[in-house]
């Protein structure tokens, strides 16, 4: 095992969001887990098979048992030189009260007798011997949700971390759009292999009807100007901080059409170096 990112901190400070972050990173992660359960899964992350050589957990106050069993436990793993890291994320008073007003979310030491400043100083001071034990102090106050993600993966990523991967998917309209698409593209402006009589038990996948669909006038151009707006897309979305990019292409019953182009798509966007991976929704649904 390589490296056992511990994230704790002020509750608002970012917290979650790096957590989703160094998954993204191929970090094994688990937010919000019982102190007491620290050891046992260091134990069962170091002895897995296959190996995980990454892992990142959030613990804080939300786990009740967390002030009073922690910094024992963090004293037993370094003890036994595990490769643990601690880090502390904060934010100032005023932006983590920003924060929870805008999320309109509880402070977890929120009471009805404990206003939102009270909880937020009883828990800043609550933390002060864990935050003086970290290894790292991380303070979120001028950061965006972007430039956190960024912050991120320049300090945890390694050469070779894939910034995104892409999902291809084919559908028909006729079973509605799917609601994951980040990108959605008809193609029902083609022609419709389906009333060709000897394509119509064919299917995408069969060169017969990829042939057909590639052979029309109108899809050289629109490949082409399909390619050109995903490539320019691509690395913004990338610089943006987005992980997942599915790109979903659309015909009538989602199994001529729509299946060969997302087959060529996916094989183009694979020239990329970036995983990608296509399914067929409705294929064979007919």
């Amino acid at each position: 095992m390589e490296r056992f990112v511990v994230m704790t901190g002020l509750s608002g400070s970012g917290k979650t969001l790096a957590g989703d972050c160094l998954e993204d990173l191929g970090f094994f992660c688990v937010d919000n887990l019982p102190a007491l359960l620290i050891p046992p899964l260091y134990v069962l992350i170091r002895t897995s098979s296959p190996a995980i050589e990454r892992a990142a957990l959030v613990v804080d106050v939300r786990e009740a048992t967390f002030l009073k069993e922690f910094p024992g436990i963090l004293d037993q793993l370094r003890a036994a030189n595990a490769p643990i890291e601690l880090v502390f994320f904060e934010c100032s008073e005023a932006v983590q009260h920003r924060r929870f007003s805008e999320s309109r979310r509880p402070h977890p030491l929120s009471r009805p007798d404990v206003t939102l400043d009270e909880a937020i100083r009883a828990e800043r001071e609550s933390l002060r011997e864990i935050r003086q034990a970290a290894d790292r102090v991380i303070d979120t106050s001028r950061f965006t949700a972007h430039q956190l993600r960024a912050f991120l993966k320049e300090s945890y990523g390694v050469e070779g971390d894939c910034p995104m991967s892409i999902n291809v998917v084919s559908f028909g309209f006729k079973y509605g759009a799917p609601t994951e698409a980040d990108l959605m593209f008809d193609v029902r402006f083609l022609p419709n292999p389906y009333f060709v009589d000897e394509l119509r038990a064919h299917n995408g996948l069969d060169e017969e009807v990829r042939a057909f669909v590639e052979g029309q006038p109108e899809t050289p151009e629109f490949q082409r100007r399909l390619y050109d707006l995903i490539e320019f897309l691509v690395p913004r979305f990338i610089a943006e901080g987005k992980s997942y990019l599915t790109v979903a292409v659309g015909c009538t019953g989602g199994k001529h059409r729509s299946v060969a182009l997302s087959e060529a798509l996916a094989a183009r966007l694979r020239q990329s170096d970036l995983p990608v991976h296509v399914s067929h929704r409705d294929l064979g649904r007919e």
